[in-house]
């Protein structure tokens, strides 16, 4: 089919100006994260500020360039951006395929159809590309201090399959499968959203198979719909990000997903299952509205 085929070159742009943009919030969110990382302010650990506050935040931030250097707010940007291609290439195709088919077995456009589409595309993503979420999640937590030598992708991977084997590379794919719930949420809430906006221009008169023009002000509105749906599904969906950067961590005491799941908070409280949110939310919410909105835009133009 040709169209998804065309489609996973517009958002392509998109992500890849967003991952180098936001590389900075990504690490300190993953830094945020994990268990690893001990940061000291005037001598009080960085966990006894509030988990998901702006003031952690930043303190993480300018410890990062005090002690590291500018260099390692942008670590881990290089597997960022090789997996921005096939990641989503491979999400929109499937995406986009998938609801082709399932609308001659599901009503079209139903929930159901957008529910699934999203699960099976989210799967095929997560499977391929894991391994690149795992070297880059490693140089992410990668703290060394201005003069120390830096691990490299190369290195990391050696030390991956060293320490586990190739099953090392897959490490944090349960918890990415769970994260699978956060897409389903975000294009059913997205897709009821952009459903009733138009509706609301749609005249009374027009017949069902007649498709509304649409001007800058629909696509204002998807990106605001998306904003929305992005937001509420990462909210509810956000303590499988901390488990997978757990799960990733070098030398990690966590073993599996529900492991995981019952020994943060047992050590630490509810509260860190949700550390970094703020800063996912910042770096997640505007990339969503935009890779959205060119996307529909993308449809709406090869649709004529």
């Amino acid at each position: 089919v040709a169209l998804p085929t065309t489609l996973t070159h517009f958002p392509l742009c998109g992500g890849t100006v967003g991952a180098i943009l936001t590389c900075p919030l990504e690490v300190v969110k993953t830094r945020l994260q994990s268990s690893h990382i001990t940061l000291y302010v005037s001598e009080v650990q960085l966990s006894t500020v509030n988990g998901a506050s702006v003031a952690r935040v930043f303190v993480c931030y300018r410890l990062i360039l005090e002690k590291e250097g500018p260099r390692s707010l942008f670590r881990g940007l290089g597997p960022n951006l090789v997996g921005v291609a096939p990641s989503r290439a491979i999400y929109f195709a499937a995406y986009s395929t998938a609801k082709e088919r399932l609308n001659g077995v599901f009503a079209p456009d139903s929930t159901q159809v957008h529910m699934v589409s999203a699960g099976l595309a989210g799967f095929t993503a997560i499977t391929a590309t894991n391994p690149i979420w795992l070297i880059k999640t490693r140089l992410q937590l990668d703290a060394r201090n201005r003069d120390e030598r830096r691990m490299n992708a190369f290195e990391c991977m050696r030390r991956v399959y060293q320490a586990d084997g190739f099953r090392g590379f897959y490490r944090g794919m349960s918890a990415s499968y769970a994260g699978i719930s956060e897409t389903v949420i975000h294009f059913v809430i997205y897709e009821s959203i952009k459903r009733r906006l138009l509706e609301a221009k749609t005249p009374a008169n027009m017949e069902d198979d007649e498709d509304p023009s649409r001007d800058a002000s629909d696509f204002v509105g998807m990106m605001l719909a998306a904003a929305t749906s992005k937001t509420c599904a990462t909210t509810i969906a956000y303590p499988h990000e901390v488990i997978r950067t757990r799960l990733r961590e070098e030398g990690t005491k966590y073993r599996s997903f529900f492991q995981t799941l019952t020994t943060v908070p047992r050590e630490e409280g509810y509260r860190a299952l949700y550390r970094g949110l703020f800063t996912h939310l910042v770096r997640q919410i505007p990339n969503t509205a935009i890779m959205m909105c060119t996307y529909e835009l993308v449809v709406y133009m090869l649709n004529g």
